[in-house]
C-alpha cells in the first residue's frame, strides 16, 4: 500500500512539474520569440546613413551620413562624438528584462507622453525605429519599444541596456540643434591666411592688421605700420588660428535681449580673409558680470563686465558664448606686435 501511495505521489508530482514547466516554457518561449523577432541592434552600423530623432514636443533632428562625415539635413556640421554615441548604442544595445505586468500600462502611457522616437535608415531605406520611454527606477535600464521593417512593431515594452556599460540610453538622443552644432570657428593652417583685421572699437590703439603679401607679411599695430618686423612672431600669431572654438550656444538671452545686443556696439570686430578669398567676420560683445563687481581684465583694466566670457555674433547671425582664454591668442596683438618692440612709422 505504501509503495502504491509513493508511486501515485511521484506520478502526481511529475505531472504537476510537467504542467508547470510546459506553461513556463510556453510563456517564456513566446517572450523569447518576441524578443528575438524585435531585435533592437544593428550590427552593420556602417550602413546606417540617416537618423531622425523626434522629441515629445515635436522638435526633430535629422542626421545624414555623407561619406565618412555626418551633417544635419541642411549640410551643417554636427559633433561627431555624439553621432558615435548613438551608433555605439545601436551596436551594443541588448534586451535586459521584462517589464512587470502591473507596470506595463504605466510604462506605455509614459512612452506615449514623454517618449523619444528614433528612426534608423540603412543604405537609404528605413530599417528600424526605437521608442524610448525613460529609465528604470535603478537607472540601469531603459524602457523601449522597437519597430522594424521585417517584424513590425512590438506590442509590449521591455527593458534594454547597452552591453558593457551601466546607465541609461535616453540621454544620447536629443533634437535640440544647438546641442548638435559644431563649436569650431577657425581651423586654418598658417599659410591659408591672407589677412587678419582686429578692430577694438573702444581702444583703437589696440587694433592691428596682419597681411600676407606674396611670401612676406605687413603688420599694422595701433595705426602704425611696423618697419622692422620679426617674421617668427607673425608665424607664432597665425598658428593660433589652427583651432578656435566657441564654448556654448546661447541658452540665456531672450529674442528681445539678442536683438538689443546685436544693435549695440561690439567691443571688437575680427575679420579674417583666406588665400582662397573666403571671408569671416566676428562681432564681439561684452557680457554682464555675474558678480556685478569690477575685476581686472586681461588688458589690466578694471572692468564691470565678465572677464572670462563674452558674446560673439557668428557670420550666420547666431550668438554664441566664448571664452577670452580661447580667443586672447588671436585678439591680443600687443603680445606679438608691441610698438615698443619695433621702430614704427605712420
Amino acid at each position: 500500500m505504501k509503495k502504491i501511495i509513493i508511486i501515485v505521489l511521484g506520478v502526481t508530482l511529475l505531472v504537476g512539474l510537467g504542467i508547470f514547466a510546459t506553461h513556463l516554457m510556453s510563456k517564456k518561449g513566446k517572450s523569447d520569440e518576441q524578443v528575438a523577432a524585435f531585435n533592437f541592434d544593428i550590427k552593420d552600423t556602417a550602413s546606417v546613413d540617416k537618423i531622425i530623432i523626434t522629441e515629445p514636443n515635436g522638435m526633430e533632428m535629422t542626421l545624414v551620413r555623407s561619406g565618412k562625415e555626418w551633417t544635419d539635413d541642411k549640410g551643417q556640421c554636427v559633433q561627431p562624438v555624439q553621432v558615435f554615441n548613438i551608433l555605439e548604442a545601436l551596436y551594443n544595445v541588448r534586451f535586459k528584462g521584462y517589464v512587470p505586468e502591473n507596470a506595463v500600462k504605466t510604462v506605455i502611457n509614459r512612452m506615449t507622453t514623454i517618449g523619444t522616437k528614433v528612426q534608423y535608415f540603412q543604405n537609404g531605406d528605413w530599417s528600424k525605429t526605437w521608442y524610448i520611454g525613460g529609465s528604470t527606477s535603478d537607472h540601469h535600464g531603459t524602457y523601449m519599444l522597437v519597430e522594424s521593417a521585417q517584424a513590425g512593431k512590438s506590442d509590449l515594452p521591455v527593458i534594454a541596456e547597452i552591453k558593457g556599460l551601466q546607465g541609461i540610453i535616453e540621454p544620447r538622443f536629443f533634437a535640440d540643434p544647438r546641442k548638435w552644432q559644431c563649436s569650431g570657428i577657425f581651423a586654418y593652417q598658417m599659410d591659408e591666411i591672407a589677412e587678419v583685421d582686429v578692430n577694438f572699437t573702444e581702444r583703437p590703439d589696440r587694433s592691428f592688421e596682419v597681411r600676407k603679401i606674396k611670401q612676406d607679411y605687413l603688420v599694422k599695430f595701433g595705426g602704425k605700420y611696423l618697419t622692422s618686423l620679426d617674421t617668427n612672431m607673425v608665424y607664432r600669431y597665425l598658428l593660433n588660428f589652427k583651432r578656435i572654438n566657441f564654448e556654448n550656444p546661447n541658452y540665456e538671452l531672450t529674442n528681445k535681449q539678442l536683438d538689443s545686443l546685436k544693435h549695440s556696439t561690439p567691443f571688437c570686430i575680427l575679420k579674417v580673409r583666406t588665400t582662397k578669398g573666403e571671408k569671416t567676420q566676428l562681432r564681439m560683445f561684452r557680457r554682464q558680470s555675474d558678480s556685478g563687481e569690477k575685476e581686472v581684465d586681461d588688458f589690466g583694466d578694471n572692468s564691470p563686465y565678465d572677464i572670462n566670457r563674452f558674446w560673439c555674433e557668428l557670420p550666420t547671425g547666431q550668438i554664441v558664448k566664448c571664452q577670452y582664454f580661447a580667443f586672447n591668442p588671436i585678439l591680443m596683438g600687443h603680445i606679438y606686435f608691441n610698438q615698443d618692440r619695433y621702430k614704427t612709422v605712420r
